[in-house]
């Protein structure tokens, strides 16, 4: 192939990275703001002079072949090294500026950072922010974010951290939940109550507790007619006073505050239901944009004095 030839694929090469990242033709247009018929289009002439299929197509994902795989890998360094450049060309301006695209729990997303994001896009105007409400564990660097808000007890060794915040987890109900069975004076009671509760890899569930003086863990099977895996369906199930919940403060804060549930057994400290921390995180780079600077500076303020309520 001509050089010339070549260089007139860069696009083609981006589009294809990306395509990879994001897993189906449909959210790698949105990424690029692009219609999926402009896609398909780039990736078959990319195919037609690589002169080899470089996608696997079916009607919900596409899949790369081996040259394809083989071409993301060898482009994927030279087009991140080119956007940390385009970057720092950017931040000579001194102004932070730019997309940041930022994944979060969804619980804490919902309920803690959104009621606080116009604070700092007031303040940062010219900065736009991506947000993916996602609970899974996300791949920074394959899936393109800049940072990531993590609940968590340590985060990866592989990332820069920071600690935005100490976090614990509590045992709430309604008053009328409270009425009728009564309130748990020790973490045994639990036993005898409709708990709401978290999903986790053991069969029978359990949660665990230490008194805040020093005394041994003790730990409670526990039982109840709701299981989810998100803490803000937890707390709402307690509202409606279906049991006893345990979920992160940040999730509880705003219901204590209000009276509409009542914390349980407050003198005991759950252990190893819910991370201890939030951090934010971000993969080692040679340049950090300055959008992504002053976000990560906003988020250790604004969440400094935690969630007690």
């Amino acid at each position: 192939m001509k050089p010339q030839n070549i260089e007139s694929l860069w696009t083609h090469l981006h589009w294809l990275t990306v395509l990879a990242q994001q897993g189906s033709f449909t959210a790698a247009a949105l990424r690029l703001g692009v219609s999926k018929a402009a896609m398909s289009q780039r990736i078959a002439e990319l195919e037609r002079a690589a002169g080899a299929p470089l996608v696997q197509r079916t009607t919900r994902s596409v899949r790369l072949t081996e040259a394809g795989q083989r071409l993301v890998e060898d482009m994927r360094g030279p087009f991140e090294q080119i956007a940390h450049s385009f970057a720092g060309v950017r931040d000579l301006a001194g102004v932070p500026r730019g997309l940041v695209r930022v994944t979060a729990p969804v619980a804490f997303a919902r309920q803690q950072l959104v009621p606080r994001l116009a604070d700092f896009l007031r303040a940062q105007p010219e900065v736009r922010l991506e947000l993916d409400l996602s609970d899974r564990l996300s791949s920074l660097a394959m899936e393109g974010f800049d940072l990531a808000i993590r609940h968590t007890a340590a985060p990866p060794d592989t990332h820069v951290a920071w600690t935005l915040c100490e976090t614990r987890s509590v045992l709430v109900a309604s008053r009328a939940y409270l009425r009728r069975r009564g309130t748990p004076r020790e973490p045994q009671a639990l036993a005898e109550h409709d708990c709401l509760h978290y999903p986790r890899a053991q069969e029978t569930p359990t949660w665990h507790f230490e008194a805040k003086a020093s005394a041994p863990r003790i730990t409670v099977p526990v039982s109840g007619p709701l299981v989810a895996n998100n803490s803000e369906a937890l707390r709402d199930a307690a509202l409606s006073g279906l049991g006893i919940a345990l979920v992160p403060d940040f999730s509880a804060q705003a219901a204590l505050q209000s009276g509409k549930l009542q914390q349980v057994l407050p003198q005991w400290r759950s252990v190893g239901a819910f991370g201890e921390r939030l951090y934010a995180i971000r993969p080692y780079a040679t340049h950090v944009p300055q959008a992504v600077t002053a976000f990560v500076g906003w988020l250790r303020e604004a969440l400094s004095e935690g969630f007690s309520a």
